[in-house]
């Protein structure tokens, strides 16, 4: 590929980028779109909006980049959860280390590439990207060991940034843990595998059993139940009795008339229900226990067990209760918003099975998807495209045609593709049995990053067809050798795919084109009232991946081909405003693992670094230069070293709580009486089946007469009133605009 081309590619996506952002900020004021870019704040809110014509509204601007960059990490964290803060340090340290090897690589050993061999050089947009790499150096070269300190440099800086980070995280999640208001989930005890008899129910072979083993600590448990399609149905029914129920005891007009909407595609017209307060007498005494649904015993599968302190539930969910480990296993539970209640009732002993074939599985989908990845690198290589399609060779003798199919079409189409990957791997997790929504998304993160890590890396770097892959696989010991002769060559590939998946994709997200058209959809053509509830959460499964896969890139072609960090820095930086805005106003979290993505980050990261460190060992050994490579074995060991402190030290506190904070929190919940007021709220912290609950509506009342009889279809014949009016919530980015109604 050659500059005019990448240019091309950069010019395409700085446009589109250009044009989104441009957009966005002038969307984002409409106020009929205010639930699709402050999804989070007006669901908080929870009020309704009114709507008004400023002129400020049509205007792009840059204010929201402001706010965005102003906001705490303090702030992030009452927001959006820890969750977010671990995905902003990700983008935080990207920016600290690649802004370093930017200025490092661009500017001492770029040049080296440059010149590095005895050529004739074209002008800048005539050249190949090849020059631009380490595979321009001479063999025996007297500067390469430039690019051995870049690799020192840049490793040890890695390591010193990425070991405050990880000490950073861990004293947040420990501060989360201490400071935070007295959560459920550290006195209960989530217990599967429980043994069935049949001379006692479930619930009492729970009760004999801790009451037995844990008499000092035990307070009660509750039991979850196997639910079929029955009950299901039954719950939504009794959830559409309550709010029929609710509404019918406020004061309403019987003369007012039902509602027409009409379809803005087909023209059909719908209305809305009728009161029918006589059935609704009738029917108001008979919901009680006739409506219940008697479970049987022998679907229970699980239970919730609660004790009377922090430290009792973690030592009874960290030792083995029986010698037989598949039955009565104990693990802390997930906090009750978290809880994916379709798996609990999934057998203890049937989850290993599921593991290995949702693995299988993933494997084999990682190798189908090297048919679409192949043909997308055929692409890239213009001989080898004229090769296998003749008919093509007229339209790629033009310029601007060879530019485009070289520089920007190769990694859209990969795009295309790679959107079918987080729903096809959330699916997998989903099938493995995880107990917690949380655990689900974290699942379906690692598979996306290890399947993004294979095939838009691995893959695209020893490209070929797929029987070169396979003779790649079956030489182990050569793959050092063929990553350094190939990554040099694929650094053009990787510069155009940053352009597309990172910057296209992130102005994309900024301007939530799917929840943009579906609010239209449901406001213009369905005409379907809002809902508040339905905000989405941050997908953390997707864009941690990304993040990563993009550090990966930085990190094997910061030495061998610096051309790429430029590229890189913009994307964080940009990232860094869009994701910050998006977690303040856009997503809603519901739930939290406490910081857990880290982890996965931190060994991303030592998987990069020992990754180039070996690719650059393999281009030192091709070169010849004995001295480069011999140097950059030390750092392999210093790097593996590195990591094994950090497992050491600082890893643990991720994967349990320190029993010396919680004995702590329950002897001051002791001396200060909250104990009581905890133990009590544990009877109610986990609800199985939400329907018992009443269903909390806006009161309305409706005023209606039959001077309004007259109005026409479409328009409602009664005037909404709230007791309690509360003030109007303004637009969040105009003062004085009001939202829409």
């Amino acid at each position: 590929m050659k500059i005019s081309a990448l240019l091309t590619s950069a010019g395409i996506n700085i446009g589109l980028c250009v044009l989104f952002l441009s957009l966005y900020s002038v969307l984002r004021k409409q106020p009929a779109n205010v639930r699709v870019y402050f999804g989070r704040r007006i669901a908080e809110e929870n009020e309704r909006l009114r709507g008004a014509f400023i002129l400020e509204r049509f205007v792009p601007s840059t204010g929201w980049i402001v706010k965005a960059l102003q906001c705490t990490e303090e702030e992030i964290l009452a927001a959006a959860g820890l969750d977010a803060v671990v995905f902003n340090r990700i983008l935080v340290f990207s920016i600290r280390i690649f802004s370093l090897a930017a200025l490092l690589c661009v500017f001492g050993i770029l040049p080296l590439n440059y010149f590095g061999k005895d050529i004739k050089h074209v002008r800048i947009p005539s050249e190949s990207l090849d020059i631009f790499t380490i595979g321009n150096v001479e063999v025996r070269s007297r500067w390469l060991w430039v690019h051995c300190v870049a690799l020192y440099i840049v490793s040890g800086v890695a390591c010193i940034l990425l070991y405050i980070e990880y000490k950073h995280i861990a004293r947040l999640r420990l501060l989360h843990l201490t400071s935070a208001t007295p959560n459920p989930r550290h006195f209960t005890v989530l217990v599967r595998g429980v043994p069935k008899t049949a001379k006692e129910s479930c619930s009492d072979v729970v009760d004999d059993f801790f009451t037995k083993y844990h008499s000092s600590s035990y307070l009660f448990h509750q039991v979850v139940y196997k639910v079929g399609k029955v009950q299901k149905i039954m719950t939504g029914a009794k959830k559409a009795y309550t709010k029929f129920k609710h509404f019918t005891d406020e004061t309403v007009d019987q003369g007012c008339r039902t509602i027409t909407y009409r379809c803005c595609l087909c023209g059909t017209s719908s209305n809305s229900f009728k009161l029918l307060n006589t059935e609704c007498e009738q029917n108001r005494g008979k919901t009680g226990n006739e409506s219940s649904l008697k479970l049987d015993d022998e679907k229970c599968t699980a239970a919730f067990v609660f004790f009377k302190t922090r430290y009792a539930a973690l030592v009874a969910s960290q030792i083995l209760q029986t010698s037989n480990p598949m039955k009565w296993v104990a693990d802390l539970a997930p906090e009750p918003e978290d809880v994916y209640w379709s798996n609990l009732w999934l057998p203890y002993k049937q989850l290993w099975i599921r593991r290995i074939a949702t693995l299988i599985g993933s494997i084999v989908f990682m190798f189908l998807f090297l048919i679409p990845v192949t043909f997308i690198q055929g692409l890239s290589q213009l001989e080898q495209l004229q090769q296998r399609l003749p008919f093509l060779r007229g339209i790629l003798k033009k310029k601007y045609m060879t530019q485009l199919v070289t520089g920007y079409l190769p990694s859209v189409v990969l795009q295309i593709f790679l959107y079918t990957v987080a729903p096809i791997m959330m699916l997998f997790s989903t099938l493995e049995g995880p107990t917690s929504h949380s655990e689900r998304k974290r699942s379906a993160c690692c598979k996306v990053l290890y399947f993004t890590v294979w095939n838009i890396f691995f893959v695209n770097v020893l490209s070929g067809t797929v029987l070169s892959q396979l003779n790649v696989l079956s030489s182990p010991k050569d793959i050092p050798i063929q990553l350094a002769r190939a990554v040099p060559g694929q650094a053009t590939f990787f510069i155009t795919y940053v352009l597309t998946s990172g910057w296209a994709s992130l102005s994309s997200e900024l301007m939530q084109l799917f929840g943009l058209i579906w609010n239209f959809i449901r406001k213009y053509v369905l005409r379907m009232r809002e809902d508040t509830e339905f905000v989405p959460s941050f997908p953390y499964h997707t864009e941690v991946p990304k993040v990563l896969l993009f550090g990966l890139l930085g990190f094997t072609c910061s030495v061998l081909a610096p051309l790429i960090l430029p590229f890189l820095l913009v994307y964080f930086f940009l990232g860094y405003v869009v994701y910050r805005n998006q977690l303040l106003n856009v997503y809603r979290t519901r739930y939290d693992t406490g910081g857990l993505y880290w982890p996965i980050a931190h060994n991303t990261v030592i998987f990069s670094l020992v990754l180039t460190q070996v690719i650059c060992l393999g281009v030192f050994g091709l070169k010849e230069s004995p001295v480069a490579a011999g140097f950059t074995i030390p750092l392999i060991i210093l790097t593996l070293l590195f990591n094994q402190y950090c497992r050491n030290r600082l890893l643990p506190l991720f994967r349990t709580f320190p029993a010396q904070d919680l004995i702590d929190m329950d002897r001051e919940d002791e001396r200060s009486g909250r104990i009581d007021e905890i133990h009590h709220r544990l009877h109610s912290a986990y609800c199985q089946f939400p329907d018992t609950e009443d269903v909390p509506m806006e009161k309305i009342k409706i005023i209606g007469g039959d001077e309004e009889q007259g109005s026409s279809s479409g328009e409602s014949t009664g005037k909404e009133t709230r007791e309690d009016p509360k003030k109007d919530l303004s637009h969040p980015t105009l003062k004085g605009l009001p939202g829409p109604e």
